[in-house]
């Protein structure tokens, strides 16, 4: 996979530009920016090397329709006050596009395509709809690694048809997961928390044989803490997940992997109760089960400070109730506490952890937090993704 970085003649290079910056909008208003901000490095170095940017984005699901509630034109708006220039929204319709239609003005160095969704061909992966776009630029670079498990037109099709590199974004994403997947420095801790064990089976498997500990909180640790024989009471949990638990501990037993799961728990009759910290065995048949207690924080905190390398997917509870957010807010301070001494190397991803540490205000106290959902999972699942495989 070549980097933008690495080529040298840019200057006046049409550049196929594709983003991820499907950021929340309510009534037309950006409500998170996080997405916007990432991809700001990448604009100003093609700014700097003179090249015309094309940019290709998305937001939300309009599937193949023009939907005007999904315009891009708020983030047109936002991205040109960040990167103080001009960014010109062209609301024509991709298939009639050409190249007379682009950078009309000498003073046009900047444009964006409306949303790339509002054509049903982007999520078809269509060959001609990929070739029409690569007709109107020199060179592609991919910077939206979020978007690069998804074979669509903009992502997989079009590095067919013309030079293509990844942006700056995208290689910090995919050195960031190197050096918790390849490049490790161990001992190597996992965190992780959600809803069900199920959807982070494959996730953990893979993980397994490369890691010294897989710490399992949140939803997911009800599962582990029923099969050991103990009452969860209405605490959320999932059916027939036996069989994925004595997967999991039969791989770790094999692979010299330390499982670790709560050792006490906050419990309360719902979700706005009153917190109780409780052992294992004496949760009541009418409470459920909230965040992690005391002791469990203290043996997680431990094996922090005894780890070199540290990844966190998932809160360790019901983080938005302040009631429940213990947990998940003192391993989010041991990690920045020990990130702050350069003892370990830390990586964070997934909706929930990522708008915890930004309410905590701790992102920058990370060596690297993925927005990318999906993407962060899949790659670390050990699945080839459709968007870097057509940059490779």
């Amino acid at each position: 996979m070549r980097s933008i970085t690495e080529e040298t003649n840019l200057s006046d290079k049409k550049i196929l530009l594709r983003l991820d910056l499907n950021v929340p909008l309510n009534k037309g208003k950006i409500t998170d920016t996080t997405r916007i901000d990432k991809i700001i490095p990448t604009l100003k170095f093609l700014i700097k090397n003179n090249s015309k940017i094309i940019i290709l984005s998305h937001v939300g699901r309009p599937k193949g329709k023009f939907v005007s509630e999904l315009s891009l034109k708020p983030i047109c708006e936002d991205l040109k006050n960040k990167i103080n220039h001009n960014v010109k929204l062209i609301t024509k319709n991709i298939n009639e596009l050409s190249n007379k239609d682009l950078f009309k003005s000498v003073n046009e160095k900047i444009i964006m395509l409306e949303n790339i969704r509002f054509y049903f061909e982007e999520e078809k992966n269509d060959e001609e709809f990929a070739k029409h776009l690569a007709r109107l630029a020199d060179i592609y670079v991919n910077d939206a690694f979020s978007c690069s498990h998804r074979a669509h037109a903009s992502i997989n099709k079009i590095p067919n048809y013309l030079p293509s590199y990844s942006g700056l974004q995208l290689d910090t994403e995919v050195n960031a997961l190197k050096k918790i997947t390849l490049e490790i420095k161990k001992p190597i801790t996992c965190i992780i928390g959600g809803s069900k064990i199920s959807t982070k089976i494959n996730l953990i498997k893979n993980l397994i044989p490369k890691f010294n500990n897989i710490i399992i909180v949140g939803g997911m640790a009800n599962n582990i803490i029923k099969y050991m024989g103990h009452e969860i009471g209405k605490s959320l949990k999932e059916e027939k997940s036996k069989q994925i638990i004595e997967e999991i501990f039969s791989l770790a037993k094999k692979k010299n992997c330390q499982i670790v799961y709560p050792e006490d728990i906050i419990v309360a009759k719902n979700l706005n109760g009153n917190p109780k910290t409780k052992e294992l065995n004496e949760v009541l048949p009418d409470e459920m089960i909230l965040d992690i207690g005391p002791k469990t924080i203290k043996i997680i905190n431990n094996i922090i400070d005894e780890s070199n390398t540290i990844f966190w997917n998932g809160p360790a509870g019901y983080f938005e109730n302040p009631n429940f957010a213990n947990g998940s807010i003192k391993i989010a301070e041991k990690i920045s506490e020990n990130n702050k001494v350069n003892k370990i190397y830390s990586v964070a991803g997934g909706g929930d952890t990522v708008s915890l540490l930004n309410n905590l205000n701790k992102i920058d106290n990370f060596n690297f937090v993925s927005t990318a959902g999906g993407a962060f999972l899949e790659y670390l699942e050990g699945k080839e993704l459709p968007g870097i495989k057509a940059l490779n």
